[in-house]
């Protein structure tokens, strides 16, 4: 075992090549890397639920257990294991700070990963051990969808940037194209105090998808336009990403010619405010300026120098209930596909399994939506092994956030939006600018479901959006 560390931990996502990492580094016999060991849904590698006599249920209580297991069973061996941004924090919180543990990160160009990642979706095919089995796919290039995986990418980039910096360790980058070299992965077995080298990386695994992008993305031209778009700079280097993720500055919404800037709060009203702003200048919605940086915003700000800037506020109980529906209910929304069965299978949510609702009654409903409930309650308090999502984080958080770069001038109700939006609207010299709310898409209206249990949730869970923004209990 190496004098300098007591483990390592590959900081990677999927498809940048951590399998394959992985397989190399453990073809030294000093070093074993064990997999996923704080994936939400096994232990180290699939169908796999326990190591060292600690199953998923000891994981979830007490996650440190199993780090101090993995050290003091590794015998004369380094132990590491790899860990994504959707693994636990809990354990984040230990690791990060600790510089008995050696870190590597893996990165990969986000354009590529995201493909890989979706034509892996769609042929089931995660691993490739002989190309005479390989199963290829077209996939289509989805720009929301790339954004959020983008926006989560940096803001684990960045936290694991300002982790090292601020306790004064350096971790060994590597890039996906450097796993096949064989020098490099001697260097990284070095750093990690190896006394072995290799002479050829791991022969095992195969590249799965090998041809070039344009060969794997049905839309490839709309895909390049989009990316143009976004400028983002070199996509590989993550770490030196702008904005920083707390900010949300990519998910801004501005007019190109209104002085309108829209600073949207996930699960409150979004895509009906952004078909109102498109529809003050008569342009599609795919004309909004978006994917912006904090310079951009900049000199948005300065080409409209009596611009307004606007967020809204959703009643919490109400936002709640509209990502339990739209997010957490269906089976069929791929951003949250991994959350819904980690809450299905470790939280005993109370949900159908495909999603489909018919035969479903309202009782069961509630039993679901505050089965979910309790589950945000332990979620925001840092008391489960899945990170907080924007979706459902606290707004006091996401403007604090916001504040990082620049606050909204004028905080909307949404009770208000049909009043408020057309008065903001003619202040920057724009008239017929009414507003139309739709009405929620629910199997059941929250009034038929709410009752003291659920407010009395609700006001423990966002406690300090009811304190700072004067909510009231929800009234139908």
């Amino acid at each position: 075992m190496s004098d300098r560390f007591d483990a390592f931990v590959i900081f990677a996502e999927m498809r940048t090549g951590s399998n394959y990492l992985e397989a190399t580094l453990n073809d030294l016999p000093d070093l074993d890397c064990k997999g996923e060991v704080y994936n939400p849904t096994f232990l180290g590698h699939h169908n796999t639920f326990e190591m060292h006599g600690i199953d998923m249920d000891r994981r979830e209580r007490a996650p440190l257990d199993l780090l101090d297991a993995i050290i003091e069973n590794a015998g004369d061996s380094l132990p590491g294991f790899r860990f994504f941004h959707d693994h636990d924090p809990r354990v984040l919180d230990r690791i990060l700070p600790d510089p008995r543990i050696a870190k590597i990160i893996l990165t990969r160009n986000p354009v590529e990963s995201y493909v890989s990642r979706r034509i892996a979706s769609e042929t089931g095919q995660w691993r490739l051990t002989d190309m005479k089995h390989q199963k290829s796919a077209k996939i289509e290039f989805r720009m929301w969808e790339f954004e959020k995986m983008l926006e989560d990418l940096q803001g684990f980039q960045l936290t694991l940037q300002r982790g090292l910096q601020t306790t004064g360790q350096t971790a060994f980058y590597i890039r996906y194209e450097d796993i096949n070299d064989i020098e490099v992965v001697n260097g990284l077995a070095r750093f990690l105090g190896s006394a072995h080298e290799l002479e050829a990386t791991n022969s095992k695994l195969k590249k799965q998808n090998p041809s070039d992008l344009s060969q794997k993305v049905e839309n490839y031209d709309q895909m390049v336009r989009s990316l143009a778009r976004l400028d983002r700079f070199d996509l590989s280097r993550t770490p030196n990403f702008e904005p920083a993720r707390q900010a949300g500055v990519p998910g801004f919404v501005a007019l190109p010619e209104t002085g309108l800037l829209f600073m949207p709060i996930r699960g409150a009203a979004v895509e009906p405010i952004k078909v109102w702003m498109a529809g003050l200048e008569g342009i599609g919605a795919d004309a909004l300026l978006t994917g912006l940086k904090q310079k951009d915003v900049r000199q948005w700000m300065r080409r409209h120098p009596r611009h307004r800037s606007f967020t809204v506020l959703r009643h919490p109980l109400e936002r709640a209930y509209h990502v339990f529906n739209s997010c957490i209910l269906p089976a069929d929304r791929p951003a949250f596909a991994n959350i819904r069965r980690v809450l299905k299978n470790r939280y005993n949510l109370p949900i159908p399994k495909d999603g489909v609702i018919a035969g479903y009654y309202a009782d069961q409903h509630k039993e679901g939506f505050v089965a979910f409930l309790n589950f945000l309650k332990g979620n925001l308090a840092g008391q489960t092994s899945l990170k907080v999502e924007p979706v459902w984080a606290s707004q006091t958080a996401i403007l604090q956030g916001m504040a990082g770069f620049l606050l909204p001038d004028v905080i909307l109700r949404e009770d208000d939006l049909i009043s408020e939006l057309p008065r903001l609207a003619h202040a920057q010299g724009r008239e017929a600018a009414e507003f139309d709310m739709p009405l929620p898409d629910e199997p059941f209206p929250l009034a038929e479901i709410h009752d003291a249990e659920i407010e009395a949730l609700i006001s423990d869970i966002y406690r300090k959006d009811f304190l700072n923004f004067g909510f009231a209990p929800w009234e139908p």
